[in-house]
């Protein structure tokens, strides 16, 4: 069965930090690009970050600097650190699988 199991999310404060992770199944995990999206009410979805198998990392714009992205190939788990949170970063975070597959997503919310 494909999984992929994100956690993490919850209220914080601006300026504050967070870090979710995702726990995705084997099949879908190895050797594959794994990213994460969100999405903001009445929003489309957006790229915020991805990662290759092998480490190579590529970041939207806004979150440069303050987000990192992150794997441990032997957990089958990525993550995402995010500091310098703002209110502007509210949404819901979706891990994503090269392969096509998403997780639920996990509810971030940044009070100002």
């Amino acid at each position: 069965q494909v999984q992929l199991v994100e956690s993490g999310g919850g209220l914080v404060q601006a300026g504050g930090s967070l870090r979710l992770s995702c726990a995705a199944s084997r099949s879908i995990f190895s050797g594959n690009v794994m990213a994460w999206y969100r999405q903001a009410p009445g929003k489309q979805r957006e790229l915020v970050a991805r990662i290759t198998w092998g480490g190579s990392t590529d970041y939207a714009d806004s979150v440069k600097g303050r987000f990192a992205i992150s794997r441990d190939n032997a957990k089958n788990t990525v993550y995402l650190q995010m500091n310098s949170l703002k209110s502007e970063v509210t949404a819901v975070y979706y891990c994503m699988s090269q392969l096509g597959f998403w997780g639920r997503g996990t509810q971030v919310t940044v009070s100002s």
